[in-house]
């Protein structure tokens, strides 16, 4: 009896130790390989290419300058920003915020990057100017880019170099279209617009919504094009339709429904592994970037594992996190040759280089105003860069000192539903202020009076399983904070329809010539 509890006992021990060694060898393995979301920030509308070992991959930002920004990574995980296809769309009221005018959530959408005997393309388009933008260099990294623009503003296409020699263009909401281009990209070859697709929607549904983000790819001599459609009731579906011929005719499939993930298109490995890159909706952080492993199966690409997005990918390594690839602390010091902002750095709309410097104090960032403005989003010169889940934290020490009457500085969450902590200085006394807004009108939540000529401020984001949560903060030391003012319940908004961005300000409502300096921004 004894020997058979001795040896019963041992199995136990043995299995459990088993078990454990199991847990760890997964654990191991999960620190080791990728893991959805692909990047955990505002990187929507996605297109990508492989050129050799490296990926090139192009988003959206709208209202943000410079714009349609180039990343690059050597392993479709890891990821850091290269260039920007344009400084600015052009020079207009509502580019500038200028009269009331404002270009937010709009700017420029979906982009669609090429590459074609030995050039690289960008194109995008905007509702703000008419027009649809082609860029192109040799080096995609360094530039410089060629800008080609033609009217009109093309929603939502794809481009594509065919083995015959034409370029074409496919684009539309739910009734695709296609036309050839001019061979210098110039425009619309006429006589070759036609329909192509009547209604796309039909693989999800004949009553499904969008029916929009056309990507195209040939695989083996047969076209796929892919496009995001949204059942009623239900969530955001990828569709892709097959063909022998780029005319047609054409056959749908709904490939993906899961998660909301969707909007996209396929990107191999030099090792032959196929994905798809697709983006999910993930509240007040933005559109987040997703990758599904792909399987061929009688000519079609199977996305996902059983039709579900996986958490992991074996195949992939971990990511090395976003920090200094998409976003950076910045402590303002600039060598020699250095630029003056990194590429992590965006305006919010076009800048106004005469207001802003790194140089006239070294070490700092010193924006002045030069104009009056009624409120924060009304405000030129702010300068953002993304937040990132799932928790982050953005803080700034700002020299106030030489601040005008009616001026209002600090950091903030931009959205239409933002919040800030900042330094306002009114009837010749300074306050700190948490402000945010109610139906569309600023509200100070709370002020407290300051005597300092620096302070350090601090925003806590919280998009942890779409929390949205967000805390600010002061202090007087760097030591010690003071939280003001009440938590922001951070909204994804379409009238900005962008995720939430640290920002900092500074503007007059009284009258220009004043300035603030920024010692550093630093995240983690």
């Amino acid at each position: 009896m004894k020997i058979q509890k001795t040896t019963s006992l041992i199995i136990f021990i043995l299995w459990i130790g088993q078990l454990g060694l199991s847990a760890q060898n997964t654990k191991n393995k999960a620190e080791k390989s990728f893991s959805n979301p692909m990047i955990f920030a505002d990187v929507p509308d996605m297109s990508m290419i492989r050129v050799g070992k490296n990926y090139y991959m192009s988003s959206t930002t709208m209202h943000m300058n410079p714009g349609v920004p180039i990343m690059k990574s050597e392993d479709l995980v890891n990821w850091k920003l290269v260039n920007y296809a344009y400084e600015t769309l052009g020079d207009a009221d509502d580019l500038n915020l200028n009269n009331g005018k404002s270009m937010y959530s709009r700017g420029s959408w979906a982009s669609c990057i090429r590459y074609h005997k030995d050039t690289y393309y960008v194109s995008t388009f905007s509702g703000n100017t008419g027009k649809t933008y082609i860029y192109k260099t040799k080096d995609i990294e360094n530039g410089p880019w060629e800008t080609i623009s033609f009217a009109p503003s093309i929603h939502d296409h794809t481009i594509f170099f065919d083995n015959d020699g034409k370029i074409y263009i496919i684009w539309g909401v739910k009734k695709l279209r296609i036309a050839e281009l001019k061979g210098d990209l110039s425009g619309l070859k006429e006589g070759t617009e036609k329909v192509l697709i009547e209604n796309a929607n039909i693989p999800s549904g004949a009553n499904s919504g969008l029916g929009e983000g056309s990507q195209l790819f040939k695989v083996n001599g047969k076209y796929y094009l892919f496009i995001i459609t949204w059942p009623r009731g239900g969530m955001r579906t990828v569709v892709i339709h097959r063909a022998d011929n780029i005319h047609g005719p054409w056959e749908g499939k709904l490939a993906l429904q899961d998660l909301g993930v969707a909007q996209g298109g396929l990107i191999d490995t030099p090792e032959g592994n196929w994905y798809a890159y697709l983006f999910r909706d993930f509240g007040a952080v933005g559109r987040i970037p997703y990758l599904v492993p792909v399987k061929w199966e009688n000519g079609w690409p199977v996305l996902g594992i059983d039709g579900k997005v996986p958490d992991s990918i074996e195949e992939l390594p971990a990511s090395k996190g976003l920090i200094p690839g998409i976003v950076a602390s910045d402590e303002f010091k600039r060598k020699k040759n250095e630029p003056d902002l990194p590429l992590v750095w965006q305006w919010n709309h076009n800048p106004d280089h005469r207001f802003w410097s790194v140089k006239e104090r070294k070490g700092y960032l010193r924006l002045k105003t030069g104009r009056i403005d009624k409120n924060f989003l009304d405000a030129r010169n702010t300068l953002t860069q993304r937040t990132i889940g799932p928790k982050c934290s953005g803080s700034t020490l700002i020299d106030i000192s030489n601040m005008k009457e009616g001026d209002f500085a600090g950091l903030a969450l931009l959205q239409k539903k933002y919040g800030l902590v900042g330094v306002k200085l009114e009837n010749g006394k300074k306050q700190i202020v948490m402000e945010t807004v109610n139906d569309d009108v600023p509200v100070v939540i709370e002020s407290i009076p300051i005597n300092k000529d620096k302070l350090y401020l601090k925003a806590d984001c919280n998009f942890e399983d779409r929390t949205d949560l967000a805390d600010f903060y002061y202090s007087l030391d760097g030591k010690e904070w003071t939280k003001i003012g009440s938590q922001l319940k951070m909204e994804y908004t379409l009238p900005h329809f962008m995720g939430y961005r640290f920002a900092l300000f500074n503007y007059a409502t009284k009258e220009p010539g004043g300035f603030v300096d920024f010692d550093w921004f630093r995240i983690k």
